[in-house]
């Protein structure tokens, strides 16, 4: 907000989108994901305890009693961990590398876009 206030008051103008991502922490490739951990020069111990994390798991629902068949679980990081958080930031941290002419600001799944130009008035 204070690098929005000071654009405003040196009268240029400001562009902003928000974004809060659905789903985004189901939304997580894992194979994307391996690959960024290994550019980030992860151990290939840590790499395959990465892939064991991730990978291989189900889910069920109850509902009055009755259990659900368990489902495979083909993306996504799990959701409510610390883990699970600091992996998803993994996956999205270089988004302000593809969008150069526009300020960043990132929590969690919600992003904040933000450009400056010149008032013509």
């Amino acid at each position: 907000m204070d690098d929005w206030l000071s654009v405003m008051n040196n009268h240029n103008v400001i562009g902003t989108v928000m974004l809060d991502l659905s789903k985004a922490f189901d939304m997580v490739n894992y194979v994307l994901l391996i690959k960024k951990l290994q550019l980030y020069q992860c151990s290939s111990i840590s790499l395959k305890w990465f892939q064991s994390y991730l990978q291989n798991r189900h889910q069920q629902v109850s509902v009055s009693g009755t259990l659900s068949s368990p489902q495979s679980i083909t993306a996504g990081v799990p959701q409510g961990s610390v883990l699970g958080s600091l992996l998803f930031l993994l996956y999205i941290n270089d988004l302000p590398l593809h969008i150069p002419q526009t300020n960043t600001a990132m929590f969690a799944d919600d992003t904040t876009l933000h450009t400056v130009g010149k008032n013509r008035q």
